[in-house]
Parts: structure tokens; sequence; C-alpha cells
């Protein structure tokens, strides 16, 4: 696997496919390493694509623990790997923590974009990501990797995914110990401590930007990708049906799909960023991979059109007859 050293530190990537070809870079979410976007580069590099992927610092191979590192230089040192590449221009696809690297670097390196997408992901801290943050930072520090591992399968993956692996689960439990250092995960975590919302900044996004939200997203919810929908003019905001916050990892066919359909539109030049709002098709092979949301798509429970409630017919009492009579 390769290095890069950046600093007193060394980031380990893999680029796949042949020079010259388009280039598709993916981002870590937090626990995450390299390794996890195999799938991706297997189906894309036939296809006519590079797939660069690489260790964050902190995560996999590459250097850990780091200690004092701010968020905004995992952005510069993408610059820099892709300038040691000498890839010009990439389209970058991120996850949950490389999420809002992925929208830092759109925001200050947006030149090296052909596209953006973000998965998974925030702008800024709600207060319910705020504690939710605070208090898997004290079980890290308390209690170590094993409690965050824990914490994590069912924050991340769907009852369904679990019950199927169940029996697979410890050993990837202890695979996670190997590849994560749990001091490095203190220390990248830390770094939210002086996090500066990137909402003031997200309107400098130019690239058509694709944002994808699993639809039963509770660790960053619906309301964290509205907000960078709503702020990004250029974008889309697509819903994956059935998907919790790790849909890379347990739906990779679907996302794998709708990242195709996306870069399709955008090197065809057919991408229209006009801010709507998409479901992706549960179905890889369908036809028509996204569909127009209709309703509210921030409420859980869609609510039809109100009509005015029926009011009950009255039942009209029987016309009593009349008595003929005969003229006279």
């Amino acid at each position: 696997m390769p290095t890069l050293d950046y600093g007193h530190h060394q980031v380990h990537y893999e680029l796949s496919g042949e020079r010259g070809r388009p280039v598709i870079t993916f981002l870590n979410g937090l626990t995450q390493n390299a390794k996890l976007w195999q799938a991706y580069a297997e189906h894309f590099v036939p296809r006519g694509w590079q797939v660069l992927a690489y260790d964050m610092l902190g995560q996999g191979r590459s250097s850990k623990p780091v200690i004092d590192i701010p968020l905004a230089m995992h952005a510069e040192l993408l610059d820099q790997l892709l300038g040691k590449l000498a890839i010009e221009r990439t389209h970058l696809a991120s996850i949950s923590f490389g999420g809002i690297i992925g929208l830092d670097f759109a925001i200050r390196f947006g030149h090296r974009l052909e596209s953006l997408t973000v998965m998974s992901t925030f702008a800024e801290l709600t207060p319910q990501l705020e504690m939710l943050g605070a208090v898997m930072l004290e079980g890290l520090a308390e209690c170590g990797m094993p409690y965050l591992q824990g914490m994590l399968y069912p924050m991340n993956m769907s009852s369904a995914w679990i019950a199927a692996n169940r029996e697979r689960i410890p050993a990837m439990k202890r695979a996670g110990y190997i590849g994560n250092d749990g001091y490095a995960m203190q220390n990248l975590m830390e770094s939210f401590i002086e996090f500066k919302p990137l909402t003031p900044d997200l309107h400098k996004i130019a690239v058509p930007t694709l944002v994808m939200n699993g639809e039963f997203d509770f660790f960053t919810p619906r309301e964290c990708h509205e907000l960078i929908r709503r702020e990004v003019r250029n974008s889309r905001l697509l819903i994956v049906q059935h998907a919790y916050h790790a849909f890379t990892l347990e739906m990779p066919a679907v996302t794998i799909r709708q990242l195709e359909t996306f870069f399709e539109q955008v090197r065809a030049g057919r991408w229209r960023g006009d801010q709507t709002v998409w479901i992706a098709s549960d179905d890889p092979a369908a036809k028509t991979q996204w569909l127009p949301c209709a309703g509210d798509w921030m409420r859980a429970v869609q609510i039809g059109a109100q009509t005015a409630p029926a009011t009950p017919s009255r039942r009209k009492a029987p016309r009593k007859p009349t008595r003929k009579t005969s003229a006279r």
C-alpha cells in the first residue's frame, strides 16, 4: 500500500485503475478504512474509472494516534494527496465524518472537484448531535474501543442486518480493535470541540452535489441533510429507502447504483442541481433509479391533502300524504 508523507505523519492510500481515466475518491467515516471501498473499486474500475481510497489520519494504516490535528487539516491533506498523484480533478464521495471533510474540501478546494457526494453527514452540530457526540467521547475515554464499537453497530445498522450477521459481529469487532486505536479515535472526536459550522460557507460549493440520507438514519437525521440541500444551490437530496446510517456498508449495490446514476448525469451534462428531493429505487437493476418525492420529505408520516369532513346526511321525514278531494 503506497504512502504519502504529510509532515511527520504517513498516510496510506490505494489507487486502482488505468492512469488518465476519471477518478472517484472515497472518504471514510469514523473507525473505517480504505479497504471498505473495495466493492466500489471492483465495480467502477472495470467500467473505465480510477478509484482512490485512503486511510485518513488516525485510521487504518495511517499515522496514529494523532494529537492536535485540527479538523481543517484533513481537507488540506487530501489536496496534497491529489497533487502527489497528479490528479487535477476528482469526483468526491464521502460519508459521515468523511462527509464533513468533503464539504470543507468543496468549500476551500472546489476547483479540484468534478462533483461532490455527501452521505450520512452534517454541516453543523445540532443540539442532538452535540449531546450524542459528548456521550460517545465520554464512553470512549472511560471504557475504550469495545464500548464505542458496541454502540456504533446498533446506531449504524438495521435490525435485519444485525440479525443476519449476529454470529460474525464479534469477529468484526475484534478486527475493528486491531485497525483502530482508541487514543486516535479520541483525538479525532476531540477535534470537534473547536469545530465551526460550515453552514455559512455552503453557498460557496458550486459543483454538482448529491446529498444522500438513509430513510431511517437517526444518527444524522433528515434535518442535517435538509440544511445542506437548502444552502448548496447546485444540489439534490436523495433519500435511500430502508437505509440507516452506514448504508454504504449495508447496501453497497444500491449505493453504487445511485452513485453511478449521478456520475452519468454529471458526465453527460444532464445534471440539474435544482435543490429537489428524490427517492432512490431499492432495486439496483430497475430502469428508473430516482423517483421524485411527493409530499413533505421532512415528515416520517405522510399526510395527504386535507378535505372537509363530509357531514352526515339527514334523512328527511316522510311527507304526509295529502287527501285528494274532488272538485265541487
